[in-house]
């Protein structure tokens, strides 16, 4: 039962949020990329890449790039430090001044279980941002007057069933689902210590142990730090998984 208290914690929390508010709804569509590449039987590399369009796919939402070493503890757990390169930009109606680069370093454990046919995984994150502090002059041109240090911390809980098959093997069509709150914390968290919560849902087929491909609905509230305005973002998301083994 334990297992279900943080995610109900979760959506108790994002519910709590609302009121009087500025809510904007907006639409979207995410293409990304994952690979976990094994290097021995502990160590790996986690690459990945984001492409983040607004208004379906007219306008860009932002450019996010992730490198990091993986440590396996077995099967069922590993941690992961990295880097992450993140351009974010003006979109939608309560859009930024100006584009706006963010340098991000973040660490992460990955706790996997399964029950019968329920896949479990747990995903807890730590980041720590340094975000430009950009703004337009007088003849609209950007100026960066430094970075701004944010803190954050996320969690996903993930459940993945196969469909037709018992277990997760290759060739199998799943069904995804995943719940992520991110929470700020630390100097500079504004009104907001909630920062986003990502709700999705995917079907996927796995091709094998190395690669499978996922297109779902993710459903995206941003909570700015106004303790205002708030995003509500109807995305289609498109992912691939590609895991080199050089074992």
């Amino acid at each position: 039962m334990k297992t279900w208290l943080i995610p109900i914690c979760i959506l108790f929390m994002t519910f709590s949020a609302f009121g009087q508010k500025e809510i904007v709804t907006q639409n979207g569509a995410w293409f990304m990329y994952f690979g976990n590449h094994r290097l021995t039987e502990k160590w790996g590399i986690h690459t990945e890449y984001q492409l983040r369009r607004s208004d379906f796919v007219k306008d860009w939402q932002q450019s996010l790039a992730r490198i990091g070493v993986d440590y396996h503890f077995n099967p069922q757990n590993s941690l992961t430090a990295g880097y992450g390169w993140i351009v974010s930009f003006p979109y939608g109606e309560q859009a930024i001044a100006v584009n706006t680069t963010e340098h991000r370093i973040w660490q992460q454990f990955i706790n996997k279980s399964v029950s019968g046919r329920f896949n479990f995984n747990h995903r807890y994150r730590l980041e720590q941002r340094f975000i430009e502090n950009a703004s337009l002059n007088g003849i609209q041109e950007k100026e960066v007057d430094g970075y701004k240090f944010r803190q954050r911390a996320r969690y996903r809980f993930m459940i993945s069933i196969p469909i037709t098959r018992k277990t997760m093997e290759d060739k199998t069509l799943f069904l995804s689902l995943y719940d992520e709150v991110f929470l700020g914390f630390g100097k500079g968290i504004g009104k907001n210590i909630l920062d986003q919560n990502r709700l999705f849902g995917s079907i996927g087929w796995k091709f094998n142990g190395r690669s499978n491909v996922q297109l779902g609905y993710l459903n995206q509230m941003i909570f700015k730090s106004d303790g205002i305005h708030i995003e509500r973002n109807h995305n289609v998301q498109l992912s691939w998984t590609y895991n080199l083994d050089f074992r």
